[in-house]
């Protein structure tokens, strides 16, 4: 097994049974047969997914914070701090309004829901009102009030990746700041983020269990009839995200000197872990490892991944608009251009919130409708029992969008270590220059 991210092929014959993907998948695999032929069981199994999932979050606060303090205590220039967050931020922006842009054509050229002639006001919504509860909490204002934490100590220990984020940054300047005074501490920091990563090596060990009892219960709990009546939905969700990731995350790594499928392949464990528990965090400190591995500064790495996770996430956009639009499509509602410009614009602002709530991207969708007062917020009931598996596509899309975003800033501000992305995941332009010409060899 490689439970830290190292690309390791021992020979012999049970090479493929030490890979993690493949102890996952057939976890995934063993966890969907249980699912179909013994439901109620299935739903027992439950914990296991909700335990691995939780261990992996109890290690989210500790390692984003060693690795932005470490990162940021360790630069020469403060300037660049300030850069790399306004480079992210714009780079985020622009891709989200590409991915909300992109979701919106499919699917009104789709057109999944069109002919189902629901109506919104024969709809059960007993199912749904926590969603539209934590919906109606949701604000701008609260939202960035919310990044900044109660406490010092509460941000590391309540799981909000922005207000760990927010610490981290404070804390990584005041380090530096303080000169020699500071090296003690960043020497601390540094022998803890090794400790951090060792023990998320651990955890690791449990991935294929985790991944057995999310995706049993997933089926068992739903079922395959909410597959069959909502299938073009699930079909039509899929294919957008596998095109957005091909052509707009495929044009972006392109121009990075990355190759989109060496990408997918050096990030196949992590795929695979987030396709059974559709959630990336389960997947974040590894992320974090891998891109430093591939030649992303520190200091980059540890800032772009966690504001991602808020950010970046452009399979939740792709989600949003092609649910919004095919529940107005299902209940005959008539959305004008000018509805569907005013949803991108609420949007833009509401799927920022779609990180540290659970449910999020349902939240954040019944948050929306709820803003705009076009669709009624009840047709998401419609969609609650397919959730889980669309989220397989969005969490996919997120995962692979916020290692581009990584790679992209690095690159952007020069602490891009070329050589080594080029052995990693290059496409081979970025290997040719640094070539060693034959006559001096």
């Amino acid at each position: 097994m490689t439970p830290e991210g190292e690309t390791q092929k021992p020979a012999g014959r049970f090479s493929l049974l030490g890979q993690l993907w493949f102890q996952v998948l057939a976890g995934t695999l063993l966890g969907i047969l249980l699912g179909h032929f013994a439901p109620a069981t299935a739903v027992a199994m439950k914990p296991f997914g909700d335990a691995f999932i939780k261990m992996i979050r109890m290690m989210i606060g500790p390692i984003i914070f060693v690795t932005v303090v470490h990162g940021i205590a360790g630069m020469n220039d403060m300037k660049s701090v300030g850069r790399v967050a306004l480079k992210s931020i714009i780079y985020f922006e622009a891709i989200t309004i590409l991915a909300l842009i992109f979701g919106l054509i499919a699917v009104d050229l789709w057109r999944p829901g069109e002919g189902m002639n629901i109506d919104a006001a024969a709809i059960d919504t007993a199912s749904i009102k926590t969603y539209l509860a934590t919906a109606h909490d949701q604000s701008i204002s609260s939202y960035f009030l919310d990044i900044i934490p109660d406490t010092f100590a509460s941000a590391l220990t309540e799981g909000h990746v922005l207000q760990v984020l927010f610490i981290s940054v404070l804390f990584g300047i005041a380090i530096a700041a303080i000169g020699e005074r500071g090296r003690p501490v960043f020497q601390v920091i540094e022998s803890a983020s090794q400790g951090f990563f060792k023990i998320i090596g651990y955890i690791m060990y449990f991935a294929p269990l985790g991944a057995f009892g999310a995706i049993a219960f997933t089926v068992g709990q739903f079922g395959t009839a909410s597959l069959w009546s909502l299938g073009e939905l699930i079909i039509e969700f899929f294919v957008v995200c596998a095109l957005f990731t091909t052509i707009v995350l495929g044009s972006v790594a392109h121009w990075c000197g990355v190759s989109l499928w060496r990408l997918l392949g050096y990030l196949w464990d992590e795929i695979v872990i987030v396709a059974a528990t559709t959630s990336t965090e389960t997947v974040l400190p590894r992320l974090i490892q891998k891109m430093r591995k591939a030649g992303c500064e520190e200091s980059v790495v540890g800032f772009v991944i966690p504001a991602g996770y808020s950010f970046n996430l452009d399979g939740t956009c792709l989600y949003l608009t092609t649910v919004a639009v095919f529940l107005a499509q299902a209940t005959n509602t008539h959305l004008t251009f000018w509805h569907e410009l005013g949803l991108i614009a609420v949007l833009l602002l509401t799927s920022k919130g779609a990180a540290g709530i659970a449910g999020a991207a349902f939240v954040v969708l019944a948050a929306t409708l709820n803003t705009t007062g076009t669709i009624p917020v009840a047709s998401i009931a419609l969609i609650l029992g397919i959730h889980r598996i669309l989220a397989e596509g969005l969490t996919f899309v997120n995962l692979i969008g916020n290692a581009l975003a990584t790679v992209v800033v690095a690159k952007w501000e020069g602490k891009l270590d070329e050589q080594l992305l080029a052995t990693t995941i290059g496409n081979g332009r970025l290997r040719a220059r640094h070539q060693i010409p034959a006559a001096a060899l």
